[in-house]
């Protein structure tokens, strides 16, 4: 085989893959779309390019008290905002602890971290649901940012940890020679340096909110609390009331939010590695 058929084979498998991917990834979303297009609300009947498409359902959204719609939005936004922001200070600074200071309970540590992991969520439902009503957070927005910010840490502290662990500790002894304090040198080399995996960690725990569906439904009892996804689930689950139209054009909104930050995000992804770069 010629070199330059096998390079055309290579090319072609590759491209091919790609194409693949993006038409399993792609045809779903372009059906959700058409479908949050059509007029009517049930979805048998509905097609991904409707003949009388119209923007009716997203108008109802938006204009209409009844959906509650604007609520659950409002609600997701806090939730997903200020768990990603908790999580990522306390993931920082728990990894950073583990990754730069030697005491008493640290091996032991890093293995309850790594245990913490094995275990599936739901086991600990009950748990996390007797808990927050002993302390009066039930059916609150609180309750669940601090859930959520909890159940983040164990797994992403491990992995920023690892990544703190990649950068020579050179640049803290050279710190500490020019008198720099162990909060200089987290603010001013370490993050810095881990952009990268702290943008991930932000961008996780951002869409955590939006996509979670099992922990609301156990924590959350008013209409006025709903998160998204637990609001939308009544628009297809409600007695008398399968819109399925209505909600899939409440789940293509979803995605403007996480969109907006993934592009926010992705400088600061680029300068961590510049840096990084430049530093090392």
């Amino acid at each position: 085989m010629s070199k330059k058929l096998k390079n055309v084979l290579e090319l072609t498998v590759i491209y091919g893959s790609i194409l693949v991917m993006f038409v399993i990834i792609l045809y779903p979303l372009l059906w959700t779309f058409g479908i949050s297009l059509n007029p009517g609300t049930s979805m048998y009947g509905a097609s991904m390019i409707p003949e009388n498409w119209s923007f009716t359902h997203y108008v109802w959204l938006f204009t209409d008290p009844a959906s509650n719609y604007l609520t659950w939005y409002k609600n997701t936004l806090i939730v997903a905002f200020s768990a990603s922001l908790l999580s990522t200070i306390f993931v920082t600074l728990v990894a950073y602890a583990f990754s730069r200071y030697r005491f008493v309970g640290r091996k032991y540590g890093i293995y309850a971290f790594l245990l913490l992991q094995m275990f599936p969520v739901l086991m600990a439902m009950v748990a996390i649901y007797i808990i927050l009503n002993l302390v009066g957070l039930l059916d609150s927005l609180l309750g669940l940012i601090l859930v959520y910010v909890g159940g983040a840490i164990p797994m992403n502290a491990f992995l920023v940890k690892g990544y703190f662990d990649t950068i020579p500790r050179e640049l803290d002894e050279s710190a500490k020679i020019d008198g720099a304090g162990h909060f200089r040198i987290l603010f001013q080399i370490m993050l810095p340096l881990a952009k990268p995996i702290l943008a991930v960690v932000a961008l996780f725990n951002f869409m955590a909110p939006f996509m979670d569906f099992i922990l609301p439904r156990i924590l959350l009892r008013s209409p006025e609390n709903f998160t998204l996804a637990l609001g939308l689930y009544n628009f297809v689950n409600a007695q008398f009331a399968n819109n399925f139209t209505r909600f899939a054009a409440g789940a293509i909104l979803i995605a403007i939010p996480i969109a907006i930050v993934f592009l926010a995000l992705q400088r600061y992804l680029i300068s961590g590695l510049t840096s990084g770069a430049t530093k090392g």
